[in-house]
């Protein structure tokens, strides 16, 4: 017995051994290879890219925002009334009080002051100047107000309208920056993480990666697994024609399903446009002894433990390193609207790819499944994933806090300098102050949603896995910014360790930038004027500002007396009272034509 449990532990400490030896073999030997040809950027055109910043629930609001004015189906009567609103917006007292109104009551939450920002934000697009002016205003009464006797945590959250706006308008003004400087570096690293993810096994059910920068997403149970170049064959025709091979690169682990994403992604970057045939109607077949044998996620041959079955791979069908594989069209689709296992609501309690389910079996079959894994040997593929994409991490990085020929975008330079101008007429003598102001309004308000968020500048799909990632790049890069000196130690997660050696570098460098910008001479009112003027003149006729005044109605409405009560404590000549009402009356004539 005691022989029979040293040879167990003897073996326990070889596997061990092998770990960690490999881990470091990989550290060592990481390429940098990654990026070949990533083909045309997919940049979402600016009305879908401002629309996900404005509204990032999606919803009914924000599809008829972006809709065309020319299919709005009701156009005589709603224009009155929205023309009508649309000119008292315009007038900045009746505009401030009507926000100052809408935030003093208890009932009107968070979630509702986002959206009144983004409804005026989409109401006042075509005048962005006056948008500015009255977001200016919105802040010096937000920095006034008793609440903010801290001024260090001036505009760290989105507590109100006018912080909301803040975000809206950096959008708007840094949308041009973002396509011609950031948007390259930024797409090359979703690239470079999703092609250094798929160089290692992903489970398939949990979507945990061996190679990831979060070891929350860390594949840390997978067995050993071996790469493979397969040589994928197109049909084409009718007659049993196929086209030149594509070699595409898979592991012996990978699903059914794994492998047909790794070739749709393989033929859109050879050749630069997406294959016509989506995956749920793809169907791939292996060449075996001159026939072909069909390659399913799940059929008769599949393993089952208890009630759990196996995802089918290319090692469970013994494909071998350079097989053919033939990619048809499935000619006669499922009925059922199901067309994938994921679909299915039970997917991750019925089936299980690389992580066994915990279930009692009989294991002499696979002896290996009893291997002991240890999360912590594999913390080494946290390291060599940043190795692999830390030229793209910092490129990116100092794009943004680069100043390209000198030059700041124009409204960071304005705005940055506002904050320096209320600083001194506040006599804020604290430097650090105005650091965290700037933080709060620019990297933290806007850079970090555009890093975690990909998919609102880009036409593509974000994958757990590859949000995992995105967040500890995000974390670096604020931290990078933070002013507080930490000491991390055993104690401190992963994802604060990995870049802990970096941040300094990155804080002297974010320090510079600042004083650079500072130090630029000052962007003329007029100058800045016409930036705006023509930032509006290029994105006109994008959004339907009729349903965006529809919808700020609805709030004037429920509001109506508080902010015909807020116009009287701010001493609103009588005329503006006096065209409230009128607005009320017509929308409220819309409503009775309506019911009638």
């Amino acid at each position: 017995m005691a022989a029979q449990m040293n040879k167990q532990l003897e073996l326990l400490e070889c596997d061990i051994r092998n770990d960690i030896r490999q881990g470091f073999v990989d550290m060592q030997t990481e390429k940098c290879d990654l990026i070949e040809n990533v083909g045309a950027i997919p940049f979402l055109d600016y009305k879908h890219f401002a629309s996900r910043i404005f509204f990032p629930d999606g919803g009914p609001v924000m599809t008829s925002c972006i809709k065309d004015i020319g299919q709005d189906a009701v156009k005589v009567q709603p224009d009155k009334s929205c023309q009508a609103l649309s000119r008292l917006i315009r007038d900045q007292v009746f505009l401030t009080s009507f926000v100052h109104a809408l935030e003093e009551q208890k009932n009107f939450n968070v979630k509702e002051k986002c959206a009144v920002a983004s409804l005026l934000t989409v109401s006042l697009h075509g005048d962005l100047p006056y948008l500015t002016q009255v977001m200016e205003e919105l802040l010096r009464a937000l920095m006034d107000q008793p609440s903010n006797s801290q001024p260090k945590l001036m505009l760290r959250r989105t507590e109100s309208i006018v912080e909301k706006l803040l975000t809206n308008w950096m959008s708007i003004c840094l949308y041009g920056f973002l396509r011609e400087s950031v948007g390259q570096p930024l797409f090359l690293l979703v690239c470079a993480l999703t092609q250094q993810m798929s160089k290692g096994p992903v489970d398939s059910v949990t979507e945990k990666a061996l190679y990831t920068l979060n070891e929350d997403w860390l594949l840390w149970q997978a067995q050993d697994f071996s790469p493979m170049r397969l040589q994928v064959l197109f049909a084409v025709g009718t007659d049993g024609e196929v086209s030149e091979p594509l070699e595409v690169n898979a592991l012996d682990c990978d699903t059914v399903e794994q492998v047909k994403e790794k070739i749709l992604l393989a033929f859109k970057t050879k050749f630069g446009f997406p294959y016509n045939t989506p995956l749920q109607q793809m169907h791939i077949e292996y060449e075996k002894n001159g026939r072909f044998v069909p390659l399913k996620e799940v059929d008769a041959s599949s393993e089952v433990l208890g009630e759990v079955t196996m995802l089918n791979t290319l090692k469970h069908y013994k494909v071998p390193d350079g097989a053919s594989i033939k990619v048809l069209s499935k000619t006669h689709p499922s009925l059922s609207p199901q067309s994938s296992l994921k679909d299915d609501q039970n997917y991750s309690t019925k089936y299980f790819h690389l992580i066994d389910p915990d279930i009692d079996q009989d294991q002499k079959k696979n002896p290996e499944r009893k291997k002991l894994k240890l999360k912590e040997v594999y913390l080494t593929k946290l390291l060599s994933t940043k190795v692999a994409v830390h030229s793209f991490v910092e490129n990116l990085f100092r794009t943004i806090w680069g100043t390209p020929n000198l030059k700041t975008p124009p409204a960071i330079k304005y705005f940055f300098d506002f904050l320096d101008a209320q600083g001194e007429s506040k006599r804020i003598s604290d430097p650090d102050v105005l650091h965290i102001w700037k933080t709060n309004s620019l990297p933290l308000r806007f850079w970090v949603n555009i890093l975690k968020n990909p998919q609102f500048v880009f036409d593509m799909e974000k994958t757990p896995p590859l949000d995992g990632c995105l967040s500890v790049i995000a974390q670096a890069f604020m931290d990078s910014f933070s002013l507080a000196e930490k000491q991390l130690g055993k104690h401190d997660p992963t994802n604060k360790l990995l870049y802990a050696k970096d941040i300094s570098q990155y804080k002297q460098e974010v320090r510079a930038y600042y004083k650079q910008v500072r130090d630029q001479p000052p962007i003329s009112s007029s100058e800045f004027k016409e930036f705006l003027h023509e930032e509006s003149k290029k994105h006109e006729n994008e959004f339907n500002e009729s349903a965006a005044l529809w919808e700020l109605n609805k709030y004037m409405q429920r509001y109506f007396n508080e902010i015909k009560l807020k116009l009287d404590q701010n001493g609103a000549p009588v005329e503006l009272k006096e065209q409230l009402q009128h607005v009320k009356s017509l929308f409220d004539s819309l409503k009775s034509c309506s019911w009638n």
